[in-house]
């Protein structure tokens, strides 16, 4: 027998219960979401939305006859063979769970789970890093956060601070000598007592004198004045924040055909939406280039026709211009991700060479070189390496180990997510240090 509550709860009122569900079944549902995003397109990656896990490993809980004891004393309408007071043998291995498909069609469902667009982020990038996410500034006023500062006298209702009002009362009323309830209560009964007793007038009009004070003072030193209450104090102090910027680097000549735009436009799709999980501002830098380069938009970016030859070393120029004028290196923390066929004019690689070790990636929390193919009807490359391209052969003296600079090929779209995973996932800090 199994109880599943399928009521709905008001909004807001499950987020306990789907982060219970989430921690509980979570390798299953990062391995559905793993599923699910290999099957969207890149502008739909960030959203949430169903995602399947098997019903078997859901583990909802479930009552059970014990098999060890229990006693029946009733048998159902319909039989024809026991009746009250026949012992009934228990059958042997127990029932099935049903967890395989009978030849009637019945079985279990694999059970479908929504995701907020939060949660299926969190589970999808969860296992990525990012190098050094380090560079900080206070950014001013538009920045800032309301932090505590202590209380105050006034304020909105909302920010009462009940603790610190009934702390001000109490050390009011003890500084005042205001008599306690308890105290006046016994006062009273001490009173009737010597009235009872028919002690001395002058014993009794002594403590009687004694209780009309302390009811005067009751009446004057009030439980809770005005003057005790306290409000929580808040000021606006600017906080350094991690912003980042993105340069995507591509090649638009005319060996670059549709395909690898398709390819480079993915990836740096993955790439804006991993840096927006981790920075709380990001800023995008299209640039692309021929024989020369410009800054454009994104449409122009991905979809402008240019014809001419390859210089790569322009768009890295156009890059450090770019960084020196609006995103200092000591501000900003800086990607770039360059696209490209692997096509340059031999003579500019070694001014391109020049300009990346020297100049550009110590500018760079990292650089990433992706090589685009033509795909399956013949590709520019193999992917296990075979006859590189010129522009990959000058790259391979630049790359290091334990550097900002990582090389990655693609040829085709379902390549995108696991090298995008490849580049960033986490590394191990002992290997880290032994590399360094």
């Amino acid at each position: 027998m199994h109880i599943i509550d399928r009521r709905r709860d008001p909004g807001g009122k499950s987020l306990s219960n789907r982060q219970r569900f989430i921690r509980r079944a979570r390798s299953l549902v990062r391995q559905a979401v793993r599923e699910a995003s290999a099957g969207r397109s890149i502008k739909d990656a960030d959203k949430g939305g169903e995602v399947t896990v098997p019903a078997d490993g859901v583990h909802e809980p479930s009552f059970r006859r014990s098999n060890e004891g229990g006693y029946r004393e009733r048998v159902l309408p319909g039989n024809k063979e026991f009746v009250e007071g026949d012992r009934v043998p228990r059958p042997d291995g127990g029932g099935g769970k049903g967890s395989k498909a009978s030849d009637s069609g019945d079985g279990e469902d694999e059970y479908s789970f929504a995701l907020s667009r939060q949660e299926f982020l969190e589970l999808f990038l969860e296992d990525l890093e990012l190098p050094d996410l380090a560079k900080r500034q206070v950014m001013g006023v538009e920045e800032s956060v309301p932090q505590r500062a202590g209380f105050q006298s006034s304020g909105s209702p909302s920010q009462l601070s009940i603790e610190r009002t009934m702390r001000n009362a109490m050390s009011r009323r003890i500084a005042l000598k205001r008599p306690r309830p308890d105290e006046l209560k016994a006062a009273r009964e001490a009173l009737d007592a010597l009235k009872a007793e028919e002690a001395d007038e002058e014993v009794i009009a002594k403590a009687k004198a004694e209780l009309d004070t302390m009811r005067r003072k009751m009446k004057l030193v009030p439980y809770l004045d005005p003057l005790d209450v306290r409000f929580r104090r808040f000021e606006q102090v600017p906080q350094p924040i991690a912003r980042a910027v993105m340069f995507c680097l591509m090649d638009v000549s005319g060996s670059m055909d549709q395909h690898m735009k398709d390819l480079a436009k993915r990836f740096y799709s993955l790439l804006y939406l991993f840096l927006q999980t981790r920075y709380e501002r990001v800023e995008v830098v299209f640039i692309r280039h021929t024989h020369e380069a410009r800054e454009v938009d994104e449409e122009t970016f991905f979809y402008s026709r240019e014809t001419g030859g390859t210089v790569v070393s322009t768009a890295l120029d156009e890059m450090h211009g770019i960084i020196k004028e609006r995103f200092p290196a000591d501000q900003w923390n800086v990607y770039a991700a360059q696209a490209s066929d692997g096509d340059n004019l031999p003579s500019d690689n070694v001014r391109t060479l020049g300009l990346l070790d020297n100049v550009i990636l110590p500018l760079c929390q990292f650089y990433a070189y992706l090589e685009v193919g033509h795909g399956e009807d013949g590709g520019r490359f193999r992917l296990s390496g075979d006859e590189p391209t010129g522009l990959w052969r000058a790259y391979q003296t630049i790359v290091k180990p334990d550097g900002h600079m990582a090389m990655r090929k693609v040829n085709d779209r379902r390549d995108i997510f696991p090298v995008f995973r490849d580049l960033f996932k986490k590394r191990d800090s002992a290997v880290a240090k032994g590399g360094a």
